[in-house]
């Protein structure tokens, strides 16, 4: 963030400033001069914070605890953001029933956390040449598995390794499967 840096005190360019005093009290129009000698009378900065607007809005306050604010503010908003990850299940042809359940869950964990989900059936040495049409019904049978709601964001298709496609969570069907599941008795 060090090309957002603000201007303070003499740096500032605007010949007029509205300016606003440490307890948040609008002190009007001022000239630059007269701005700076409040922000001094103050024993504070005078700090340029919107720039952009007609006249630039300036603020009379302690430039560090300005700028420490404003991490603490980004830090806040930063947490808030979720990411999102492409996770990766991999079966094979001869994957067994247990094993594809348990990627199965593993895949809707991924889903409910809101991460896509590349299913990857990999082939190797002969299984490369059996017929696409088993190998697509193969990787379809382990979505089919999956025991949470999602959308094809990429169908199945073939890849360097096998076939892959990318699922990602539906929360609209989620939210109508869960509930159909409760039982009807529990609404009174």
């Amino acid at each position: 963030m060090a090309t957002d840096r603000l201007r303070i005190n003499n740096e500032i360019r605007a010949l007029e400033l509205r300016v606003i005093s440490a307890d948040g009290s609008n002190l009007g129009v001022l000239s630059l001069a007269d701005a700076l000698a409040a922000a001094k009378a103050a024993g504070s900065d005078l700090i340029e914070i919107s720039p952009s607007a007609v006249p630039p809005i300036a603020k009379i306050m302690d430039y560090g605890k300005f700028e420490y604010e404003r991490s603490k503010k980004e830090k806040v908003a930063k947490a808030k953001v979720k990411v999102s990850e492409t996770k990766e299940v991999q079966i094979k042809v001869g994957t067994g029933d247990h094993d594809m359940e348990l990627k199965a869950r593993k895949a809707a964990e991924w889903l409910a956390e809101g991460h896509r989900v590349r299913a990857e059936l990999f082939l190797k040495g002969r299984y490369k040449g059996m017929e696409e049409k088993f190998l697509k019904d193969r990787l379809e049978k382990f979505l089919i598995r999956i025991p949470y709601a999602y959308k094809v964001a990429e169908p199945v298709t073939r890849s360097p390794k096998g076939f892959a496609g990318v699922i990602e969570r539906d929360l609209i069907a989620q939210a109508k499967r869960e509930k159909e599941s409760k039982p009807k008795h529990e609404n009174k």
